[in-house]
């Protein structure tokens, strides 16, 4: 049997303007790319009316505070790829900054063997998730908010509720702290996991897997993927970068306290959402949530800067959480409609039949 390649984009409706006109292509550009555009707007509407929104020192201030939750919506989008959600995300950051920095000040541990320890028990508390996911059969929303929430527990026993303050080493912190080219270090960092899932989901084997197992598990299963392996590799993966997304809130705050954490849940899951309205509208995807956290990024420091209230983050966050996720209804309906669309086409004949010969065949029958 010959091995066949399918692309990831195989089943998306082409639209050129030379062949479909104006209309279709410009509806196409604006659906892929308005979330963009948007960006851009954005900027230009708050530099308009605040020339210091314009500035090096917003753009740091936004990339500083803004890295850990991009880090986080890439955490969230790899589970969403095979069409699951891990709420650990925000859950699992509380525990992993606390044991990254309780290792050091009170276990001895250097903080280079700190770090490693907590990326290898994220990653074994990913594998326990992908277990109760994959092979228990538990829906991946429960799952990780029952495992989510007795990590809480275990966070707040091993603090004992208090904060644990101690001195961190300067290279500890400089994992956070540091700059490159007057550029924040978490802004490298996010750019880099991009760029690393962008060339694993979108061009590679085990990407396509991937999409194949979230896009429909049973055809997958029975096209001779691996449904319950790629599932819990993708839960191993999103804890990791949790896990690291956690030490770096603990390199910048240098502070252990269990109330650090949710925070960050909402805005990591309203940019994977969104994401998935963009670049690849219908499905998620790694830009697609680089755009959405942009989008909030934007938008809260532009409004903060206005004199926003305090409340206005968690309400700009939960309003855009309805909309992304209604965006991505619209965007997944239309995707499986233009699949349908494709298929169809590619299975109608090439040729309209012969109505001669047809008549033909009928007289001599």
């Amino acid at each position: 049997m010959s091995k066949t390649s399918v692309k990831s984009t195989a089943l998306e409706q082409r639209v050129s303007l030379s062949q479909h006109g104006a209309g279709p292509w410009s509806m196409q550009i604006v659906t892929r790319y308005g979330l963009l555009l948007l960006c851009v707007l954005l900027v230009a509407m708050f530099s308009a009316l605040s020339p210091s929104f314009a500035s090096m020192l917003t753009l740091q201030a936004i990339l500083s505070s803004k890295a850990k939750i991009a880090l986080l919506a890439l955490a969230a989008t790899i589970p969403m790829i095979v069409g699951k959600i891990d709420l650990n995300v925000g859950f699992g950051i509380v525990l992993w900054h606390i044991l990254a920095i309780t290792l050091q000040v009170q276990y001895g541990f250097s903080w280079q063997m700190a770090v490693l320890t907590v990326l290898a028990i994220s990653a074994l508390y990913g594998l326990l998730n992908g277990i109760l996911v994959a092979l228990a059969d538990i829906d991946s929303f429960v799952a990780t908010l029952g495992s989510g929430t007795v990590l809480y527990a275990i966070a707040l026993w091993h603090s004992g509720g208090r904060q644990i303050v101690g001195d961190l080493l300067d290279a500890f912190t400089a994992l956070h702290y540091t700059e490159i080219f007057g550029i924040p270090i978490g802004a490298f960092y996010v750019l880099a996991v991009a760029i690393v899932l962008w060339l694993i989901t979108e061009h590679t084997p085990l990407g396509r897997c991937m999409y194949a197992v979230g896009g429909n598990p049973a055809a997958a299963r029975l096209n001779g993927i691996a449904v319950n392996k790629f599932t819990i590799g993708a839960f191993i993966a999103s804890s990791v970068l949790t896990g690291f997304s956690g030490v770096l809130i603990a390199a910048e705050q240098g502070v252990g306290q269990a109330s650090v954490g949710m925070d960050y849940l909402l805005p990591a899951l309203v940019g994977a959402f969104l994401g998935s309205t963009t670049i690849r509208p219908g499905r998620v995807n790694v830009w697609g949530t680089v755009v959405g956290i942009a989008i909030l990024a934007i938008g809260i420091a532009g409004i903060q800067q206005f004199g926003g209230e305090f409340w206005v983050e968690p309400l700009f966050n939960g309003a855009t959480l309805l909309l992304s996720i209604s965006l991505a209804g619209y965007a997944q309906r239309r995707r499986m409609l233009n699949q349908k669309a494709v298929v169809r086409s590619q299975s109608a004949p090439a040729t309209p039949p012969d109505n001669n010969q047809n008549a033909t065949t009928g007289s001599q029958l």
